[in-house]
């Protein structure tokens, strides 16, 4: 299988295409029913697409890591920090494709000290997109983050503009660099850049006259991006950003860091 060439699952009667670019592990578009839902283009990687975001989620505070007593920098993608992990960055390599099903590999190398690799597993549906990510450390213990960051678009082209359905029950306060301290309060007024807890149901998209996108994921932790006006970005991750820094998972050889997500698609009102 061609390492750069993009993979695009197709649904029954060819009603979903699911298109997946080795190069970042991303799922550059979801057409459904003739309508793309999906940001297709950006001034740089972590602005298009549903990208994963591994070994780290969200913004890394000053690109710095300390694990067990040593510290480790990495490029400020964001600067200040260093945002959204490495593998949207790197180049997976394909293991398993069919008409409805694709398995990407990608290689953890450096900047990241510790090793490891990712196995990213695509699977469509009629009416569903399921995605699983497992971040597994290959030699010795790692901190690790999983999640992912897509862009939807607010205007489908047929339809109202996409409004997002959710009620969690509280946010993790942030400084002013935005890094969460840790500590968790009352839900702020929108616009969101925050990552929220305590969703009693999963959050739902809803672009009126054309289609409702549920979003579920393994992962408790949802970071919510409203403040664009172009796209909506709903972040299903397994804790809040800098966590590697401040209660990491660790994964272990043979104990992988696992989680999915899933997206769930009906006709709307």
């Amino acid at each position: 299988m061609d390492a750069t060439q993009e993979t695009t699952l197709v649904g029954p009667e060819d009603r979903v295409r699911a298109t997946i670019d080795p190069t970042g592990g991303r799922l550059r578009s979801l057409i459904i029913d003739g309508l793309e839902l999906l940001v297709t283009e950006g001034h740089k990687p972590s602005r298009f697409g549903a990208f994963p975001m591994v070994p780290w989620c969200g913004r890394l505070a000053h690109g710095r890591l300390e694990f067990e007593g040593r510290e480790h920098e990495f490029p400020l993608t964001s600067p200040p920090h260093a945002n959204h992990g490495l593998g949207y960055l790197s180049t997976w390599e394909p293991v398993i494709a069919t008409d409805r099903h694709l398995t990407l590999r990608c290689e953890l190398g450096a900047p990241w000290p510790f090793g490891g690799h990712v196995i990213q597993r695509f699977h469509l549906d009629a009416h569903e997109l399921s995605v699983t990510l497992e971040v597994h450390a290959d030699e010795q213990p790692m901190p690790v983050m999983a999640g992912w960051h897509p862009w939807f678009r607010r205007d489908l082209g047929r339809g109202g503009s996409a409004q997002l359905i959710v009620a969690p029950q509280a946010a993790y306060e942030v400084t002013a660099e935005g890094i969460p301290t840790g500590s968790l309060g009352p839900v702020p007024p929108e616009p969101w850049d925050h990552c929220f807890v305590g969703c009693a149901r999963p959050p739902r998209i809803l672009w009126p006259g054309a289609l409702v996108l549920e979003l579920a994921s393994t992962f408790d932790h949802w970071v919510f991006f409203t403040a664009p006006e172009h796209a909506l970005c709903v972040e299903p991750q397994s804790g809040p950003p800098n966590q590697v820094n401040q209660a990491p998972h660790v994964a272990h050889p043979g104990r992988p860091l696992i989680g999915s997500m899933r997206y769930r698609w009906s006709d709307a009102p």
